[in-house]
């Protein structure tokens, strides 16, 4: 079996090549295990080699080296291929879908990832015209994903950190609308109208902090969506507050909730759609589970939490 490195050097907070080529060594070398390490030149460059080493037929693993958006480049990559396992060696600053398991601090330990074991977890598939990709944790539209991907050109201004990034970014968006116009179907169910966000969950973590579907899990074959109903300014941070915390049972007036196999959202206007972090434009997307499509290894030991189901499921399959 072949092992393969991908790493982002733009994860996180600073560069971890060096100590991430330190702990391979440390571990596959100290084993005699041949391995190899690739370290992006820019977006897109992680799946594009994930691809190439996976198309080569051997049998390999594939370690993602960074946030979750590096982790959905090397997932794209190697997904059509049933030659290729991926985990995520964690690098980035929230690093959100490996909170799903019982032990996420366990995927920063090399030994334990080398002994674990494969798991087949689902995908969302994402349409959007002709282009399809598939996000591993979560995609949303609305507010909080215009927020969250105009983050890192924030971040680019003079003077301008992390938090102050998101401050800014968060200023501009309230300032441009806080809520727009969609069209929702599920199957024979219609939703029309105005929302502050809607969130598709394959996991149940994103942002860093925002945990608003606890119950969502990535081997169930369904996707958990929440919309925020349209709230004016003043009530705006208290009804984020609620859909963070993943408190939408006791909101049902301002946050809607259900289980469903697929959706497809039409916008009036080109809208910017968020996948792990990752920002699409379009004017539709579609979005559907595709279900146990991402060959997954865990470290040894570490298993999914277990969640309570309880929820009516729409035009589940």
């Amino acid at each position: 079996m072949k092992h393969l490195f991908l790493v982002n050097p733009a994860a996180g907070l600073c560069d971890r090549t060096a100590q991430i080529k330190a702990a391979a060594n440390a571990v596959l070398g100290a084993r005699g295990i041949p391995y190899a390490i690739a370290v992006s030149r820019g977006p897109g460059d992680l799946m594009t080699r994930a691809r190439a080493a996976a198309a080569a037929g051997d049998d390999i693993r594939l370690y993602a080296c960074g946030g979750d958006g590096t982790l959905n480049e090397v997932v794209n990559g190697a997904v059509e291929f049933d030659n290729a396992a991926v985990t995520h060696f964690p690098a980035g600053s929230g690093n959100d879908f490996i909170k799903l398991f019982d032990q996420p601090d366990a995927f920063r330990d090399l030994q334990r990832l080398l002994d674990g074991c494969e798991t087949h977890l689902d995908l969302i598939l994402c349409k959007t015209g002709a282009e399809k990709r598939y996000g591993v944790n979560v995609c949303s539209l609305g507010l909080d994903a215009r927020i969250g991907t105009q983050i890192a050109a924030y971040r680019r201004l003079p003077l301008v950190g992390g938090s102050s990034a998101y401050l800014l970014s968060t200023a501009v968006n309230v300032f441009r609308g806080i809520h727009q116009p969609y069209t929702i179907d599920f199957g024979a169910r219609r939703v029309q109208g105005n929302q502050t966000l809607v969130c598709v969950c394959n996991g149940c973590w994103y942002g860093g902090s925002f945990h608003p579907a606890p119950e969502a899990r990535p081997d169930d074959g369904l996707l958990d969506v929440l919309l925020v109903k349209p709230v004016n300014l003043f009530r705006l941070a208290t009804a984020i507050g609620h859909y963070k915390r993943g408190a939408y049972r006791r909101y049902p007036n301002l946050i809607e909730y259900c289980r469903t196999d697929r959706l497809h959202i039409t916008c009036q206007s080109p809208s910017v759609v968020n996948l792990d972090g990752e920002a699409i434009t379009s004017e539709e997307v579609s979005l559907s589970v595709a279900p146990r499509k991402l060959r997954f290894f865990t470290p040894q030991g570490v298993q999914l939490l277990s969640k309570a189901r309880d929820h009516e499921i729409i035009e589940a399959i």
